[in-house]
């Protein structure tokens, strides 16, 4: 059995456990203290049911059992197959944002950046699979240059929302946009809660690897009667980390060719800030307007130093040992800087009569900002300051370095040779959104239509690394000479990783003060241009309208519910650019139109008053990347053949038809039991390649480029995914006091798949891990709780090239621990320790052998209170 399978087996095992467990439960206790409701910010009501509803609202309090209980209902009610998060059980783990909430559902896997949670991953599909919308409203990503429409949840503070769907199967209301689900994210409505409330928390901690501090805040005051209310809040989290980091830049037939030693110093915080009014005239009848402003800063400092193994000038190399002589050092710095903006803004209206007629309203703009500039200094030593070392690399993650002749002197790289890559992105998303939703009950069958219209501007440029500015040979010409190696400060790194040489930080801070002091006297001299950063062949302008409607039918027959749509979507494109040949830019541009068809079908059987069967079909569409088909090109015809590097605007969107089925058991007292099962057949699957670009597309001025390569992105052939997905939730209220208060949460996804281009068959989904697990024992009473919290996910394909090769993401686990301590109806103690295994994050190329990057960034420790009146 593979270290794989022995994962599963447990985790399995522990879900039979709590299955058996729940064959012998009893009715739990009723409802929630009120101490755990005012944790919540939840004022005991004579009307409220703790963990119960009130209308159609899941009322929320503040124990882990109760939250549990409303999001089981959430989903037992919900008519198509959804994983549902209440906003309050995201305050019961060590979660910042909304894809740290998220992960812990089933078939929910993270990707990292640093350490962080930012992008979702369901049923371990490509994250651009997943769609996303904020009250109903779609939105999109422009990340890294609008490489990827996958929306960041990063810059989504979880203290905004009251709760958290993940749709696996989609009905026609929903956007196509989704091949494996949707995640609709809900914010808080201040008519949720009568009265005045005020909720939030203070917390301070620090990071284990440096002892940077984290910090966090957050703050909600809401005020409603029947007929009007309101609410304001606002939430700020900061960490300062190190990130320790080793790559090796490939291996070749000798072994590695470079060792690449870097060390990141970070400053991140996110910001949030909300607000929304209600206002209600009479039952039924609702008005409201909503805004949002969310953004994620990183303030990133780079110390990398790369031994260019390959190049040196004698010695011997291999995969495990080497002894070299003259190996050439470059070092490489910055102080960048990356921020992603949300500007969001929705007014709406509801109508609900006494005859059952429904209608709702809701017009939004959107404005989202992603940006990088990353001001990237690098020099390499020569002669006589190149090093000569031998290496132990028994263990391929940690090489040992040791000097054979001289001394190591960090400070001896050439500040003749000193130059600057001025890597900029920025891409901004204008959406305006019109959505139309009605319905009508007639008896058995309720009748539903609606609409939306979606009109956004995209205009941004994908990375840029085109202009080298020498600042050590320029600098000395207006009078500001540059020497890289006068930042080198006597502060040594604080790391984790074993080095074998000894490396102090270089103050960056200081060297981009200097240097954006150094570009203005070039600029001014004219021996710098800024715009040159951005070449006008990165740029793109693209604007998309999407025009849908639909029809359902919604029949409940006793314990049959059975629901039918069709959506309809015409879906326009214009696309503009400019191409760089010999020299000379041509400014181009694309139009596309197509309406497409997307029906949806699911059943919901209540077998008994504790079974609930489902079964759902649909059909969905994940359109490309706007850096991807991007007009926008550069073109070599001296080559043979010639090559082109840019964007395909000829990409089809990917198509699926999805089938999924799942068997809920929903326990007596509390607590769920659930299988699901799914699949997707894929078409026009999206991948990397180099090959003839195949139309007559970039064939202009004369030139036929139709059997030119283009490095881009296509369209490969047919793809498959399917997977397993078992949940377990029980309190085990069966057990006797005090032992009553333990539970289980937990959850296991077993998933394959892969897709065919013309060339090959079975390459696997990027992104996508066999095997998924969360597992959560936790513990509550007299006014304690805690949880204990695990996640794993196996290996991945990263980045495809090569077409079948690429680099692979290790497996990893996290173990996290969050304690609670109400003080008393008013105050919560708490502490978040987080990432307590301290995760080695591996990413390797075709086997764990060949180890392309490590990288650490340590545990985190947060303590404050939580407050609510």
């Amino acid at each position: 059995m593979t270290h794989i399978s022995y994962r599963a087996a447990g985790l399995a095992s522990a879900l039979a456990i709590a299955v058996s467990g729940a064959g012998m439960a009893r009715a739990a206790e009723s409802g929630a203290s009120d101490l755990a409701a005012a944790e919540a910010g939840v004022a005991p009501q004579d009307d409220m049911i703790p963990g119960g509803e009130i209308g159609n609202t899941i009322i929320v309090t503040g124990t882990i059992l109760a939250s549990q209980q409303a999001s089981v209902e959430a989903k037992r009610k919900a008519d198509n197959l959804s994983d549902i998060a209440a906003a309050d059980a995201v305050g019961r783990f060590p979660d910042q944002n909304a894809a740290a909430a998220l992960a812990r559902l089933p078939a929910v896997a993270v990707q990292r950046d640093q350490g962080q949670e930012r992008y979702i991953q369901v049923r371990g599909a490509p994250n651009r699979w997943t769609s996303v919308s904020i009250d109903g409203i779609p939105m999109v990503g422009v990340d890294e240059g609008g490489d990827t429409r996958a929306y960041r949840f990063d810059a989504i503070p979880a203290v905004m929302l009251s709760e958290m769907v993940v749709n696996k199967s989609l009905t026609s209301d929903m956007q196509a946009d989704a091949i494996v689900a949707t995640i609709d994210l809900r914010t808080y409505s201040p008519m949720e809660q009568r009265g005045l409330h005020v909720s939030g928390d203070l917390g301070y901690g620090f990071m284990g690897l440096g002892g940077g501090e984290q910090r966090q805040g957050s703050l909600r005051l809401s005020w409603s009667n029947d007929n009007f209310g309101f609410v304001l809040g606002g939430s700020h989290y900061r960490r300062k980390q190190l990130t320790d980091n080793r790559e090796v830049g490939a291996y070749d037939a000798n072994g590695p060719t470079e060792f690449d030693i870097r060390q990141y110093e970070l400053e991140r915080w996110n910001n949030g800030l909300f607000g929304a009014v209600e206002y209600s005239p009479e039952a039924g009848q609702r008005i409201y307007a909503k805004a949002i402003f969310s953004e994620f800063n990183d303030d990133e400092q780079r110390n990398q130093y790369e031994l260019r193994l390959d190049k040196a000038a004698g010695g011997t190399r291999g995969f495990s040992s080497g002894d070299l002589t003259g190996v050439p050092m470059r070092g490489s710095f910055n102080y960048g800087e990356y921020r992603n903006r949300n500007y969001i803004g929705t007014i709406g209206g509801e109508y609900d009569d006494l005859d059952g007629f429904t209608a709702a309203v809701k017009l939004n703009y959107t404005r989202t900002e992603n940006s990088s500039y990353l001001p990237l200094v690098q020099s390499s030593t020569s002669g006589a300051d190149n090093l000569s070392f031998s290496y132990d690399a028994s263990n391929p993650n940690f090489p040992i370095v040791s000097l054979t002749s001289g001394a190591f002197n960090q400070a001896s790289l050439s500040v003749a040779g000193t130059y600057m890559i001025g890597a900029r992105q920025e891409t901004v998303s204008d959406s305006y959104t019109a959505k139309v939703d009605f319905s009508k009950e007639m008896g058995d069958l309720t009748l539903s239509g609606g609409g939306l219209y979606a009109d956004r501007d995209i205009a941004g440029n994908n990375f840029s690394f085109s202009n080298l500015t020498f600042l050590g040979a320029l600098g000395s010409v207006v009078g500001q000479p540059f020497d890289v190696n006068s930042y080198v400060t006597d502060k040594a790194w604080d790391t984790d990783f074993p080095l074998g040489l000894q490396f102090n930080y270089v103050d960056n801070v200081a060297m981009r003060r200097d240097i954006d002091s150094l570009l203005a006297r070039l600029e001014t001299a004219g021996l710098y241009d800024p715009a040159a950063d951005i070449p006008a062949s990165d740029r793109y302008a693209q604007r998309e309208k999407t025009l849908a409607g639909y029809v359902s039918a919604k029949l409940e027959t006793g314990a049959l519910t059975a629901i039918a749509g069709l959506r309809v979507e015409n879906y326009v494109l214009d696309n503009s650019g400019s191409v760089l040949s010999d020299g000379a830019y041509t400014p181009l541009t694309f139009h596309k139109s197509r309406t497409d068809f997307f029906p949806s079908l699911n059943l919901k059987y209540e077998a008994s008053n504790d079974v609930v069967l489902r079964l759902a079909g649909q059909r969905g569409v994940s359109r490309p990347a706007y850096g991807a088909i991007r007009v926008g090109a550069s073109i070599n015809d001296t080559a043979s053949p010639g090559e082109i590097t840019g964007g395909n605007p000829l990409l089809k969107p990917e198509y699926t038809w999805g089938l999924d089925a799942s068997v809920e058991y929903y326990l007596p007292g509390n607590g769920l039991l659930s299988v699901a099962g799914f699949s997707r057949w894929v078409d026009n699957v999206l991948y990397s390649s180099q090959q003839p670009v195949g139309s007559d597309f970039y064939s202009f001025g004369g030139v036929d480029r139709s059997g030119y390569l283009l490095s881009g992105t296509f369209n490969g052939k047919h793809g498959k995914l399917y997977g397993v997905e078992f949940n377990a939730q029980k309190q085990f209220d069966f057990l006797p006091a005090p032992l009553d208060g333990f539970g289980f949460q937990g959850n296991l996804t077993l998933l394959d798949g892969d897709f065919d281009t013309p060339t090959q068959e079975g390459i696997p989904f990027q992104g996508m891990s066999k095997t998924i697990a969360n597992a959560s024992l936790f513990y509550e009473k007299y006014g304690f709780s805690g949880r204990v919290s695990y996640q794993w996910r196996s290996h991945w394909l990263d980045t495809l090239g090569g077409l079948g090769s690429g680099e692979y993401r290790q497996g990893y686990e996290n173990l996290d621990v969050s304690l609670r301590y109400a003080v008393n109806e008013n105050f919560t103690l708490f502490a978040d320790l987080a990432n307590l295994t301290n995760e080695t994050y591996i990413a390797y190329a075709n086997t764990p052998a060949t180890p392309t990057e490590v990288e650490r960034i340590g545990s985190r420790y947060l303590f404050g209170v939580r407050f609510g009146f």
